[in-house]
């Protein structure tokens, strides 16, 4: 997650003001494609049914492309990680999705996660481009509260704890639903004028919020 600190004041007009729009219309530019061509990728290993990389290559995968994309953000380069990023977190999605789309009602599963996960996104991303509100004391909280769910769910697996990942999943709904504001806001105000990584952050949420939600929708169908 990027740290940097919101400018402090309100954002009004001026060369700051027309510098955040453009990254904010880089961003989502950035960003629908990187979702299309994930969701692309996680629809053909669902499709063929691809199996699951495990957590070790998924983690291993995951943080290297990060600190790659990371590393070279400021080069044409970085769109090219940030595609091999999506790229693979799409591939990781794919046997997700496919198992659940194999459950009872499924299908209605993962329409419903997405659909919701669509609303959540655009709800609070309209609030904070709108309201202009400044949610930098987010960041510290939201640091420390995914750090602390990514290691709660980590034990959840290990330890093979359903109650505690169904727990987890609610924690990330929160944080990620946390993130967004965050983000929007921080790139409003100024304090993200990279656009690849505004995508990362944002890209990271929805995806993060997508299987939270369908954890928890297919649990609730698996008691039905």
């Amino acid at each position: 997650m990027n740290t940097t600190h919101p400018l402090p004041g309100l954002i009004g007009t001026g060369p700051v003001a027309l510098a955040g729009n453009k990254v904010i219309r880089n961003t989502y530019l950035l960003l629908s494609m990187t979702l299309l061509f994930s969701a692309t990728v996680a629809g053909l290993g669902a499709a063929w049914k691809l199996p699951h990389p495990g957590l070790i290559i998924t983690l291993v995968g995951y943080f290297g492309l990060l600190y790659a994309t990371t590393k070279l953000r400021n080069s044409g380069w970085g769109l090219v990680s940030v595609f091999a990023l999506t790229g693979f977190m799409g591939y990781t999605l794919g046997p997700i999705v496919s198992h659940y789309l194999g459950m009872p009602n499924g299908g209605q599963t993962v329409m419903t996660a997405m659909g919701a996960t669509a609303a959540i996104f655009v709800g609070l991303s309209a609030y904070a481009l709108t309201t202009r509100k400044d949610f930098s004391f987010m960041g510290g909280f939201l640091m420390v509260g995914i750090l602390t769910a990514f290691l709660t769910g980590l034990s959840a697996i290990f330890f093979q704890m359903p109650a505690l990942s169904l727990a987890v999943s609610a924690m990330f709904v929160l944080l990620m639903s946390g993130l967004i504001l965050y983000e929007t806001s921080n790139i409003i105000r100024g304090g993200e004028t990279n656009y690849v990584m505004a995508t990362v952050t944002l890209f990271v949420a929805i995806f993060n919020l997508f299987t939270s939600l369908l954890q928890l929708l297919g649990f609730t169908n698996s008691d039905d």
